[in-house]
């Protein structure tokens, strides 16, 4: 027969512990519901299912859990990190704050008592921004646009709440923040402009000078050769008055052509005539 500390190392040697989400070697019971699973993310995906009534729908309180199960031994118990009957440590890295047990710290977990949550990438790596109401990365401490709590809102693609994502973020020029993946495939689609903003997410400067030869090569007919419009640019704010091309307005203030028509007629933001322009 096994002793105890025999089945603790062919369960921990078997990697078979935690989810898809964390490797550790704990439970959690759910105050919400009562219901024990591996993490938050287990119990929130299961409880925000499209199989659940959407009047049962909820996220777990992570602050509120107060019972952990180890995993090797199955024993109840108040949240600690080693396990009371077995002494198995349930998490390598432990927040008794947050309630958080992972065995993987190569993530380099902090916690930030501004955020009030654990953060992955080493604390030294990164400062909170009280603007912003969260950590962002030290090389961006002088140089990002600060926006009222920032990530505390949705992507504007997925619409997967930020603030507590899993997933790789990014920080737009303008501020704004969205998922690394959803950037990477707005660019797929050729939209080069923030979803909530409209401002330009990169140097555009190279298609600018294509637009500008394409301006040129395209005469409007003689109908057209005086007609005026207005046009707001979404990359600086300057309302300018222009000549009406179909193809793209220029604003005359920062010289981009990430514009809209306001005023003058028929017309629209040179969106469409950009993506032509990028294929």
């Amino acid at each position: 027969m096994s002793t105890e500390f025999e089945a603790q190392s062919n369960f921990t040697e078997s990697g078979n512990y935690g989810c898809s989400h964390y490797r550790r070697k704990c439970k959690i019971r759910a105050p919400c519901c009562n219901e024990v699973f591996d993490c938050r993310h287990c119990h929130n995906e299961a409880k925000n299912s499209l199989e659940t009534n959407p009047l049962d729908r909820h996220d777990i309180p992570r602050h509120d859990v107060t019972k952990v199960i180890c995993s090797v031994c199955g024993t109840e118990q108040d949240v600690q990190q080693n396990c009371i009957n077995c002494g198995v440590c349930m998490g390598k890295y432990f927040c008794a704050k947050c309630k958080f047990f992972d065995d993987d710290i190569a993530k380099n977990q902090y916690h930030c008592d501004e955020c009030g949550i654990c953060r992955t990438g080493g604390q030294e790596n990164f400062f909170h921004c009280k603007q912003c109401g969260c950590c962002y990365s030290k090389l961006m401490k002088d140089a990002h646009r600060c926006v009222e709590r920032a990530m505390h809102h949705n992507c504007p693609v997925c619409f997967e709440f930020l603030f507590d994502t899993m997933k790789d973020i990014t920080v737009l020029p303008c501020g704004h923040t969205i998922h690394l993946e959803c950037v990477r495939e707005m660019e797929q689609h050729y939209r080069y402009s923030c979803p909530v903003c409209s401002k330009s997410i990169c140097d555009m400067s190279r298609l600018w000078r294509k637009l500008d030869q394409e301006i040129a090569a395209t005469p409007m007919p003689d109908i057209y050769q005086n007609k005026m419009v207005w046009i707001l640019c979404n990359d600086c704010g300057a309302n300018s008055h222009v000549r009406f091309h179909i193809v793209a307005h220029k604003c005359l203030s920062c010289k981009s052509y990430n514009t809209r028509q306001t005023q003058g007629g028929a017309g629209g933001s040179c969106s469409s005539g950009m993506a032509e322009m990028v294929r």
